[in-house]
């Protein structure tokens, strides 16, 4: 057994050295790269638009969902609940503690071009959704996967990417995110808990890890009209939150930010040294770090938040289309800056060797004291919850197109069990074998999309033909 587990996790390492060290690079940039040529600068010149799209009637309490869709912000709200989760924290601090600064900003250029793609998506999502079996309206990849490549490598490619889908975010991911909120609330309370009651560690991420399954499992159990009516208030309330309090430690510093600044641009293109010299990173390290952290959080491309988008009721495909764009413009320039500006600012990388949550949480203790640890620990069972939920929501639309809706509450049952397993458990091969399923899930995507480049193209033209001549 050891054996095999030694070559599953070479294995696993191979793979992972492939997909994220270059290969997902160039196939996500380049795919964004692309659209954005194809659809000329789609995310500056509608970025008007779909901001007012978005925000201009922002309301917290919509309509129902149900069988026919959700409306245009559930959407959002429950696809921003996936994209903002444990990477806005951890995942922007480990691209900052291994490629420097200048890490942020080609996390910068992976959103700015990944904003082009989720377009697509989301785009080709409505164009392609279907009205399934149990009346209910779904779509996602496996629709339009289908629809750009018919016949048997259409059907072939598509069940990939569910198989894919289901393993990365509903099984393993929903793991790793357990695993970030027990471990915060550990870091948060175990010590106190401890010391004063002689309650060990462990014991506080196993009772966080029962109460999110139970939690977790009422929502899955009420279907998309519970999900919805959850996102689109969990979301505004859990980034207002977060955003006050790295607002509050950015403004302590206020004196830093220029220099902060200047060391993202600088570090972009030029070698710098980390924790006193002993760490040093080179122009390769940001770019990979931050692009590969960026598309990691941001998940354009990756074949995930369109499940949500295609449940929108929008009068045009594209409608739904700009409004995808700002997922990704509040996971990366607004959610996942502010962490990156709060370490940086704070000066927390000049001192002792950390990465991951670890060095958020001692950033924001430099300026909340014992607080800051509290402070993230809350933060990370909002923003770790909120991606439980939307994750299986993305699991369930591929497992009711593999298996039909007779496997959607045996499947809803494993996930919870998962989440107290991995809020116990911190197995490295299981949040490696979550990255390897990420990564392969957006190759038939991204074979999909591209194959559906020139039906984006004509569905674009044909909703700019129907704007006002001021839109245009």
């Amino acid at each position: 057994m050891d054996a095999f587990m030694t070559s599953l996790e070479n294995l696993v390492g191979v793979v992972n050295s492939f997909l994220w060290d270059w290969f997902l690079l160039l196939v996500l940039c380049g795919g964004g790269i692309w659209f954005t040529f194809r659809l000329k600068f789609v995310q500056v010149a509608k970025f008007g638009q779909a901001f007012k799209a978005t925000f201009g009637n922002l309301t917290l309490k919509g309509d129902k969902a149900g069988a026919d869709g959700m409306t245009s912000f559930q959407s959002l709200a429950t696809a921003i609940a996936a994209q903002v989760g444990t990477g806005n924290l951890a995942g922007a601090a480990t691209a900052i503690a291994t490629g420097g600064p200048g890490a942020i900003f080609w996390m910068w250029v992976s959103a700015f071009f990944g904003m082009a793609t989720i377009f697509v998506e989301a785009s080709m999502a409505q164009k392609y959704r279907v009205v399934g079996d149990d009346g209910e309206v779904t779509g996602g990849p496996v629709y339009y996967i289908k629809a750009a490549y018919k016949g048997v490598f259409g059907k072939v490619l598509a069940a990939l990417f569910a198989v894919f889908i289901i393993l990365a975010l509903g099984f393993m991911g929903n793991m790793v995110q357990s695993n970030s909120i027990g471990d915060a609330f550990k870091n948060a309370f175990g010590p106190v808990l401890q010391s004063n009651f002689g309650i060990e560690p462990a014991t506080v991420s196993l009772a966080v890890g029962i109460v999110v399954a139970i939690l977790s499992l009422f929502i899955f159990v009420g279907g998309v009209s519970r999900i919805a009516s959850i996102t689109e208030k969990v979301v505004p309330i859990m980034a207002g939150f977060y955003i006050i309090g790295a607002l509050i430690i950015i403004i302590m510093n206020i004196g830093n930010l220029i220099p902060a600044l200047a060391s993202i641009f600088k570090g972009a293109f030029t070698p710098m040294s980390l924790f006193g010299g002993v760490v040093g990173t080179t122009v390769q390290q940001a770019m990979t770090k931050g692009v590969a952290r960026g598309l990691f959080s941001n998940e354009a491309g990756m074949g995930s938040t369109p499940h949500a988008h295609a449940l929108a009721k929008v009068k045009h495909p594209c409608d739904q289309g700009m409004v995808a764009m700002m997922g990704v413009f509040i996971d990366t320039f607004v959610i996942l800056n502010l962490t990156a500006l709060v370490i940086i600012m704070t000066g927390t990388l000049k001192g002792e060797k950390l990465e991951g949550i670890a060095l958020t949480q001692s950033a924001f203790t430099s300026g909340f004291g014992s607080a800051g640890s509290v402070f993230i620990a809350i933060t990370m069972f909002f923003f770790a919850f909120s991606t439980i939920v939307g994750w299986y929501f993305f699991g369930e639309r591929n497992i009711k197109y593999l298996f039909g809706s007779k496997a959607v509450k045996p499947y809803a049952v494993v996930v919870a069990v998962l989440i107290v397993v991995g809020s116990t458990l911190k197995v490295d091969l299981v949040w490696n074998m979550s990255d390897m399923f990420n990564g392969l899930m957006v190759i038939p995507n991204m074979i999909g999309l591209i194959g559906l480049s020139a039906v984006a193209t004509e569905l674009y033209k044909d909703y700019q033909s129907q704007q006002p001549a001021k839109q245009k």
